[in-house]
């Protein structure tokens, strides 16, 4: 679960609507967040799936965090997967990827044998 930068955001991200399945076909749904991508937009309300990419919050005015579709992309790439010609995982469809490449990027801690508590 991703922590919004305000409760507002929060909210708008989590509206639940008892009319619609889809937040694309509700009204009251304004604020699109892809966890994959981690991008907000706000929705256009055309019949489609369209959002408009936001960079600071309408509410409480904090820079958004940047874009991950690049990476993205640059990530299935190095796994030699073409998401227009392949099946795309299922770690690859929300943020669970950046997790993981996080732990891949994180460096091992240093080797300090006095941190390692009292001896035999």
């Amino acid at each position: 679960m991703t922590d919004h930068c305000c409760e507002a955001m929060t909210n708008r991200v989590n509206v639940c609507c008892d009319q619609h399945d889809d937040p694309f076909a509700c009204p009251d749904a304004l604020v699109d967040f892809s966890a994959r991508f981690q991008e907000y937009g706000l929705i256009i309300h055309d019949g489609g799936t369209s959002s408009i990419t936001i960079e600071f919050c309408p509410w409480c005015g904090r820079r958004l965090p940047e874009s991950q579709r690049d990476r993205w992309f640059d990530e299935l790439e190095r796994h030699g997967i073409d998401p227009w010609e392949d099946k795309v995982p299922a770690e690859f469809q929300d943020d669970r990827w950046l997790v993981s490449l996080r732990q891949e990027l994180r460096p091992d801690p240093p080797n300090r044998p006095w941190e390692a508590g009292p001896g035999p």
